[in-house]
């Protein structure tokens, strides 16, 4: 009877085990579907909304950015796990604790947009309310960073926050006041100096906008036409289409005058077509941002520089791009280079001619696709607002692709089901449903393809604004001719890292215009001239874009490669060297011109220019330890020693330089240490 009991008791704590089994299970799949279903009706309706605020109704900033930020912190919440091991489809708290911050996410977004009159008007004055909403929002964006970017990015930020709160306890040169909590959340969340400053500015605007349209062409097709393209053309050639999209994006970034906009509009095509022929996704995003921050130094356009600067120094705009044409190409070498190196590393040979795609078939083909890319470059051309590019590129990439598909339906071939009547067309009805899911498809992408650069943006915001409330930025300028001791290559260099403070805060435009106040005066007192001094400014008002932490062209690379944001940061910032090299060279040399023409037939400039050109040479070879073959040790300090004696303003080391190079190719190409290990 015991015995009886004890089975009828087991099968009952069995039963009850499976019915609650079963409703965990049940409850679970619930909130997975009805999160998977949020995650695309949200999606949908950002990329929708965002489109809406680029080409028909511009709404002010703090509206613009904060619903931008909402709905990226609750996809990300529900999309993003917040330890690996933790399983969405498994864990019902972490799905629910994910919920909670999605739900907080809304409501810290629509007490800005509710309040929006009142928040403006009480500016400083804060109440309780604001300053809990302030704090909670600033941890959910460090919440957010630390899930998509990891503990790296998010401990600068954490460091730039105690940074503004113990100020007078930090060293000297670097002291201020101290700040609050309460003051530094409200600065960060409630007004556009912190997370809703430039940097998501700059997301949720033609960041967006752009990522929207490479997400519409890899859905419609446009994606694999280009990188069958560029195969056809450059893929008997080592790292060929890599060369060719650096190419592009100088030409392009010239004109779009934004780095982080050229590297989101051609890199939609181009950093999928070089993942395609090997490059490791951070190395082909880091590859588009370094020759996109080129664009900006490349005449005639230069992203408005040019004009700039002949206002500034009242020299011809002609003069202007003529003397810094060469430079230009200089840096495009030196990039080449390494993208020449990494290929040959790698072993991405050409592909033999019969594997590759037929010019004529893949123009064929895909013709149609040339439309959007060349309303896009006219658009640009024609001075209208990236963002409203951005709005074309997409409405004419969707119009195109609307108009060949129905045309290939209605007249020239059947579009087949997968049935076996293989030869029945499909209804009209079935083929608006076919499109109509492409449309929802491609919005849904661009959504989620714009969480890791729309979150480092907000979290750069936290930095910028730590350095705009302690007043970093101005302070570490001034502090520049202090620390010089009056010699050129310290206070360069140190303008350089001023550059890279401000650059955090400031667009390109705005960060030249501050250095060239600040900085320009103390280099024209150490002898250097106004339009070299100028050009030094300039140059380095662009290292924010391809240097650790904020570097927003890099992180826009990382989103569209889909790869790690700060490794791609620091590779970009590797191929970027030509940066801050040349700007050095021309302090010393007459890189620019001799007099006050300007003139470049000089044999002193044309000696400048080859023995600059041979040092980025060695300089590259030596970092990538590689010119026909990986270098030796020996081989690689011969690099390094030619670089510095073909830098050195000198025509001794010149020579000796030019000796040292000579040396280390000999021994590249003579020497062969495979061949005697064997």
């Amino acid at each position: 009877m015991s015995k009886q009991t004890t089975i009828i008791h087991n099968s009952d704590h069995s039963q009850t085990e499976t019915g609650k089994k079963f409703d965990d299970d049940s409850v679970n799949e619930t909130l997975v579907k009805y999160t998977a279903i949020t995650v695309m009706l949200l999606a949908v309706s950002l990329s929708l909304y965002q489109l809406y605020t680029a080409g028909i109704a511009a709404l002010t900033a703090l509206i613009q950015r904060s619903i931008h930020l909402g709905a990226i912190l609750v996809l990300t919440f529900l999309l993003k796990p917040p330890f690996p091991k933790a399983k969405k489809d498994r864990f019902t708290i972490w799905l629910v604790i994910d919920w909670i911050l999605a739900a907080a996410s809304i409501v810290c977004v629509m007490y800005i947009c509710v309040n929006l009159r009142e928040i403006i008007e009480r500016q400083g004055d804060w109440l309780t309310c604001d300053k809990i909403v302030s704090i909670i929002g600033v941890i959910l964006v460090l919440e957010a960073c630390r899930r998509v970017i990891g503990f790296i990015m998010t401990g600068i930020c954490l460091f730039a926050i105690l940074y503004a709160m113990y100020g007078p306890y930090m060293p000297h040169l670097i002291i201020h006041k101290g700040y609050g909590i309460e003051r530094i959340a409200t600065t960060l969340w409630l007004t556009t100096e912190g997370i809703f400053g430039l940097p998501i500015g700059v997301a949720s605007t033609f960041v967006f906008v752009f990522m929207l349209f490479g997400a519409f062409l890899e859905v419609t097709g446009g994606g694999a036409f280009f990188i069958n393209l560029a195969y056809a053309i450059t893929g008997r050639y080592s790292g060929g289409p890599a060369k060719t999209a650096v190419v592009a994006s100088g030409f392009m970034g010239s004109i779009s005058g934004s780095a982080v906009g050229n590297v989101v509009a051609t890199g939609s095509f181009t950093i999928p077509m070089m993942k395609k022929v090997g490059y490791r996704p951070h190395v082909a995003g880091a590859i588009e941002a370094a020759a996109s921050t080129g664009g900006q130094l490349m005449p005639p356009i230069m992203g408005a520089g040019a004009f700039l600067m002949a206002e500034f120094t009242n020299i011809s705009y002609i003069n202007i791009i003529k003397v810094a044409l060469m430079p230009a190409i200089m840096y495009y070498l030196t990039v080449l280079l390494f993208v020449h190196y990494e290929a040959q590393k790698y072993g991405m040979k050409g592909q033999p001619k019969e594997s590759l795609p037929k010019l004529r078939t893949v123009f064929r083909q895909g013709l149609h696709f040339v439309i959007p890319v060349a309303i896009l470059i006219y658009v640009l051309i024609a001075n209208y607002s990236p963002m409203m590019a951005g709005f074309v590129a997409v409405i004419s990439t969707l119009t195109t692709s609307l108009i060949a598909n129905t045309i290939k339906w209605a007249y020239i071939h059947p579009m087949q089901k997968q049935t076996k009547k293989s030869g029945e067309r499909i209804g009209f009805g079935k083929f608006c449903k076919i499109e109509t899911r492409r449309i929802i498809d491609a919005l849904d992408k661009g959504a989620k393809n714009a969480i890791m650069v729309s979150v480092a943006c907000a979290a750069a915001g936290i930095i910028v604004g730590m350095v705009s409330l302690t007043g970093m930025g101005l302070k570490f300028s001034s502090m520049v001719m202090e620390l010089s001791c009056g010699i050129k290559v310290v206070a360069i260099l140190l303008i350089g890292a001023a550059s890279l403070v401000l650059g955090m805060g400031l667009p390109v435009t705005a960060s030249y215009i501050v250095l060239a106040t600040l900085a320009g005066p103390a280099l024209l007192d150490m002898g250097v001239p106004l339009i070299v001094s100028h050009m030094i400014v300039f140059w380095y008002s662009q290292d924010a874009n391809v240097t650790p932490p904020v570097s927003l062209a890099s992180f826009a690379g990382a989103a569209v490669a889909g790869a790690n944001p700060m490794r791609t940061a620091f590779t970009s910032w590797k191929l970027a060297k030509g940066l801050y090299i040349i700007p050095i060279v021309m302090a010393y040399r007459p890189l620019l011109g001799v007099d006050e023409t300007y003139s470049l037939m000089h044999w002193e400039v044309w000696l400048t220019i080859l023995t600059t050109t041979l040092g980025l040479i060695a300089f590259t070879s030596g970092i990538e330890r590689y010119l026909k073959r990986k270098a030796t040790l020996v081989e690689t300090i011969l690099f390094y020693g030619a670089a510095l004696g073909l830098f050195w303003p000198e025509y001794k080391t010149d020579i000796v330089g030019f000796i040292l190079f000579i040396t280390a190719i000999a021994l590249q190409f003579l020497y062969h240490p495979e061949t005697r290990k064997s």
